[in-house]
């Protein structure tokens, strides 16, 4: 059973050439040279712009993005994406404020709009996501830069794609519609 479809269009509105992926993609660069539309006939997935899942990251759920730059701020680069499986469960992740799952610990179930707040730490070094697929965002109230994290350690927080530690709220992935 698919539990994903997404399809690329090297122009706006759904124009010129596509490409469907219904699985995780480290190089999209073969089929097609830009991307400025994207359709999302199932599931929910990040999008990079750079191969190998690296780069800045952008979550799309279900719907038609007809203009990537000015519906979800992605330029027409975007390299490879990943299919975000469908979780059923609890979700669980333990946050840590220094590298190597060291430091203060604080371990979180739900969303959390601001880090900050609730736990009194706004660098997050490592994490270890023990159930359930999140996403984590630069800014409080889920804005800024994206990060997705799958159940397993990261250990250092280039290991989730950010540049610096600063995470200010995350969120559950429960949207599969």
């Amino acid at each position: 059973m698919t539990v994903g479809k997404i399809i690329f269009y090297e122009d706006r509105n759904f124009q010129g050439r596509s490409h469907e992926c219904s699985s995780d993609c480290a190089d999209l660069h073969s089929y097609f040279n830009r991307c400025n539309s994207i359709r999302v006939e199932s599931g929910c997935f990040m999008v990079y712009e750079r191969p190998i899942f690296m780069g800045n990251q952008y979550f799309v759920r279900r719907g038609e993005y007809p203009d990537n730059q000015r519906m979800i701020g992605i330029n027409d680069c975007i390299r490879s994406c990943r299919m975000i499986p469908i979780h059923r469960g609890q979700y669980r992740m333990r946050m840590y404020d220094r590298p190597d799952l060291a430091g203060q610990m604080n371990e979180l179930s739900d969303d959390c709009p601001n880090v900050q707040d609730r736990f009194r730490m706004s660098d997050i070094n490592s994490c270890n996501v023990m159930d359930g697929h999140w996403l984590m965002y630069d800014q409080p109230n889920y804005k800024g830069k994206q990060y997705y994290v799958r159940p397993g350690e990261y250990r250092r927080f280039s290991d989730w794609g950010g540049q610096t530690p600063k995470i200010g709220s995350l969120r559950r992935i429960t949207e599969f519609n």
